[in-house]
């Protein structure tokens, strides 16, 4: 079904919550805005950092698996010691933001669009972006009796999570290098753009509503399941394949702090990802089961495993792609021109990097002086 009067006073609320988008940013689309669990892991043990406990944020999703895989295996909390972790998930990034700037969660694994709106509503006050986490991980997936070329878009529905969310601002790109016309804040134009919530895109495509969609897994593998076909993975749009769809941050107040705790984080968030790298089945299976945990539902195998296939775990925040994603809200008209300096503070991560004999990763000239 479309997207409801409810989710389009969602949007209208948050839009206006958030003043410098014309639309309501999310962080990856994935559903509702409230948060859901917050857990205790594997117990701490070993001597303290400077903090008792530090208070961690993600989202119960596979973009965000360097989260569950490194609280699932216990990475993270070995990195720690006796800092004891304490994991709130959340299904939208602006509660997760909320739960920033209120204290609720000291360090967050959030996506790209977020962080540049939190950021840039505080002027620059409330988070650094610390390492990624992720890149990758979204789809154009079609009806494939309405549409076989990406010339066959023109004219037809396609769905997105929501407006000004990064796949949305992604797709409103590409149909204007299409030389298309459609308008960002009513999603009317040569392409239909629908925003419909993720957790609806499924039954929306099966009714006949949307006649594809441009989203994240694993809502795109759910789809290619009820007969879908991917007609481009985003990543092959980017340099090198590779744009962020995870990073984490952290509250600057945590950062001054807490340097200790951070780059424990840090390093059990690298660690994590070498980790995954290496074990690629061990580590789809441990990111399924903790989903199972948060969730109480597993994925199955053929939504799981083409999901995965097509993220990367890195701690390369690609930076470049952040200031070009923002490029694209700015010529959308959905985001004024943002003052990106001093979003990264990437000090923790190069300094792990260093010492592990990695090359050392690039702020993109936006780091904190």
């Amino acid at each position: 079904m479309p997207a409801t009067r409810t989710t389009l006073r969602r949007g209208i609320a948050a839009a206006a919550a958030l003043p410098l988008l014309i639309g309501a940013v999310a962080s990856c689309g994935y559903g509702s805005e409230s948060d859901k669990n917050e857990k205790t892991g594997p117990v701490a043990k070993g001597e303290k950092l400077s903090s008792d406990t530090v208070k961690l944020g993600y989202f119960p999703n596979l973009t965000h698996a360097t989260a569950l895989v490194g609280e699932q295996e216990g990475i993270l909390q070995k990195e720690l010691g006796g800092t004891q972790i304490k994991s709130t998930t959340f299904n939208a990034g602006p509660s997760e933001i909320e739960a920033l700037n209120a204290g609720s969660i000291d360090i967050g694994f959030i996506g790209p669009s977020p962080a540049i709106n939190g950021f840039t509503k505080s002027k620059g006050t409330n988070l650094r972006i610390v390492s990624g986490a992720a890149s990758g991980g979204v789809k154009l997936v079609v009806n494939p009796k309405k549409i076989k070329t990406l010339d066959d878009l023109k004219g037809k529905k396609i769905a997105t999570p929501q407006v000004g969310n990064t796949q949305d601002v992604a797709f409103l790109n590409w149909i204007a290098e299409k030389g298309w016309s459609t308008d960002a804040q009513s999603g009317k134009g040569d392409v239909s753009v629908v925003r419909t919530d993720n957790k609806i895109t499924p039954d929306a495509y099966k009714s006949g509503s949307i006649d594809g969609a441009w989203v994240p897994e694993p809502t795109a593998s759910r789809l290619v399941s009820q007969g879908a076909k991917v007609l481009l993975d985003e990543a092959t749009l980017w340099p090198d394949k590779k744009f962020v769809i995870t990073h984490i941050i952290v509250s600057q107040k945590f950062l001054k702090a807490h340097p200790d705790v951070v780059e424990a984080v840090v390093r059990g968030s690298l660690k994590t990802n070498d980790w995954i790298n290496a074990n690629p089945e061990k580590a789809k299976a441990s990111a399924n089961a903790k989903l199972k945990a948060l969730t109480g539902k597993e994925l199955p195998a053929e939504i799981l495993d083409p999901a995965w296939k097509s993220i990367q775990f890195t701690a390369d925040p690609l930076a470049t792609t952040l200031k070009t994603q923002a490029g694209y809200a700015v010529k959308a008209g959905l985001l004024k021109e943002p003052d990106l300096n001093g979003i990264y503070d990437l000090t923790a991560l190069n300094k792990v990097l260093k010492a592990d004999a990695k090359p050392e990763v690039s702020d993109a000239g936006l780091g904190a002086k």
